[in-house]
């Protein structure tokens, strides 16, 4: 699948479940509740043990119905080992340009993460496909429609303290994807994967798509 297609696919329901766990057997319950919601892309993080194992099985469980991708990703060779393990989003905390340019060699979508507009640019000039505005919690939608006046074309998914009751707003504000940690995932730290699978499709629902 060539990256035009990944991003469409993205946009068609355009909200990324984060999924961080203690162990590789936890994530995959964590992104199996996910998927049940109606969660058609998440990312594995790569503090989550044996994260390329986790990507390796998803990967085969569901294949292109799902939009998978790994988090946390420091650098190049990090990417290039989970693009191997399946992943199709690359998405960091910060601004790594070798990074950026290898996923488009390997035509994979790149989501660095980014605060200011400085970081913004050069992730875009780098060639990122979306911008992540990380911590988002810390900045609110309010920073996000500051972000835009000056940079309309910036394509920007804001993530973390993204919530059912705040997403929309998010979107009005001007994000063209969201990432969904803890306000999704929370019930899992109990071991309650049914309100993980609930709360995505509440999010599904609350969406719209």
């Amino acid at each position: 699948m060539y990256k035009h297609e990944l991003m469409q696919t993205l946009l068609r329901r355009p909200m990324v479940a984060i999924v961080r766990a203690a162990s590789a057997s936890d994530a995959l319950k964590l992104a199996e509740a996910c998927i049940a919601g109606g969660m058609t892309a998440l990312e594995v993080a790569f503090t989550t043990p044996d994260t390329l194992d986790v990507l390796r099985t998803l990967r085969q469980r569901h294949g292109d119905s799902l939009l998978l991708g790994a988090g946390t990703v420091l650098d190049p060779e990090t990417a290039r080992l989970a693009i191997l393990a399946g992943a199709r989003m690359i998405i960091s905390p910060a601004v790594s340009v070798e990074t950026i340019r290898l996923c488009q060699r390997y035509q994979v979508l790149s989501m660095p993460g980014a605060v200011t507009p400085t970081e913004i640019v050069a992730a875009m000039e780098a060639g990122a496909d979306l911008v992540k505005i990380f911590p988002a919690e810390t900045l609110g939608p309010a920073y996000l429609k500051a972000l835009r006046a000056p940079l309309p074309q910036a394509p920007l998914m804001p993530t973390g303290g993204v919530t059912v009751e705040n997403l929309p707003e998010w979107f009005a504000n001007g994000a063209l994807a969201v990432g969904i940690g803890g306000s999704l995932t929370a019930p899992a730290a109990q071991g309650d994967y049914r309100a993980v699978t609930e709360r995505a499709a509440r999010f599904v629902e609350r969406l719209g798509a």
